[in-house]
This record gives C-alpha cells, structure tokens and sequence, in this order.
C-alpha cells in the first residue's frame, strides 16, 4: 500500500481510492489506499507498492517528489495479512491520479488529514456480521477499519477501539 500526500490550500491530503464492486472481492466497494498482492517478478514490496500505484492510479515513481519511504507493516486483522505500507509525496510537476483499470478502481480522490480526526459511527458489515464502527465520511466515501487505522497512525492520532477482529484466527505462538 502506498500513502501519497498532496499539499492542499488548507491542510494536507491523502489520495484514497475506492474499490470497484466485485462479488468475489472481500473489499468490494471498500476505500483504500492504492496496493496490492505481491508478484514473483516484483524483487521487493516497494517495487511492489510502485507497480501497484501506476496499475491503479496511473502514478509512477517519476510522478513521485521522493523515493518511496517505507513506514511500516500492519496487520490486517480481517483478513489474517501483513501489509507493507510506504509514503511519498506528488511531485509538483507529478500527473494527477486518475482511474486506471476500472475492474479494480471505481473513484479515486483525496482526504484532508484533518478529517481523519473527526469520527463517526456508520454501519458497515464486520467479522462479527453488522455493526456500527468508527468512520470518517467525505464526499459520499466511507473511509473505516484497515485503512482508516493506518492513517490514523501515520498521521499520529491516537488509536480507536474498532470492532472488526479477526475472519481467521491467529496461529498460536509455537517456541520450539
């Protein structure tokens, strides 16, 4: 997953995209960061993050003010996966993001951070079946769990109890 940032007139954004509608797609409809699955011939997770970021919005490392910085691996509660997220920023004569592959994208745009402070209950179908989880909401776009946690401590604001736990059990802790 690729975090790019944007300097705005008031605040500093995020560039989100929302997933297209797919049935046999856990995150169908869902907003994320831009990213995917390794491939064999990918060498690294930032190859990886870069090939993803130009497959979903057009972005290339050219496009990029600096070289991908790697932030960290999360884990994805839901989905029982270590994710490896890294940040950049638009250049200044970068292209804007835009749809690339509308099987896999359905609406790209950008988040001011400090709406990432402001929280909101929404319902929205969890682990555990439907339940009313802490979002942030921008121009129609429901922004929650995986995503939203990352930001938020990318950003720096304090972690929120989310109740989305694990689809998939996690493997006991075997000490030889």
């Amino acid at each position: 997953m690729t975090i790019v940032l944007r300097e705005a007139r008031s605040d500093l954004e995020v560039l989100l995209i929302e997933r297209a509608k797919n049935p046999a797609d856990p995150a169908s409809g869902q907003v994320a960061l831009p990213g995917g699955r390794v491939s064999d011939s990918d060498g690294s997770l930032s190859v990886t993050a870069l090939r993803e970021l130009e497959e979903e919005v057009g972005l290339s490392e050219g496009d990029l003010a600096d070289p991908l910085r790697f932030v960290g691996t999360f884990t994805s509660r839901r989905f029982g996966l270590k994710i490896g997220v890294f940040a950049s920023r638009l250049g200044e004569t970068g292209r804007g993001p835009t749809v690339r592959s509308a099987e896999e994208v359905a609406h790209v745009f950008w988040l001011p951070r400090a709406l990432l402070a402001q929280g909101q209950k929404v319902e929205r179908e969890t682990a555990f079946g439907y339940a009313p989880v802490n979002a942030t909401v921008h121009e129609g776009h429901v922004l929650w769990g995986f995503t939203r946690r990352v930001l938020r401590d990318f950003f720096g604001f304090p972690p929120e109890d989310e109740l989305v736990g694990p689809i998939f059990p996690e493997p006991p802790n075997t000490v030889p």
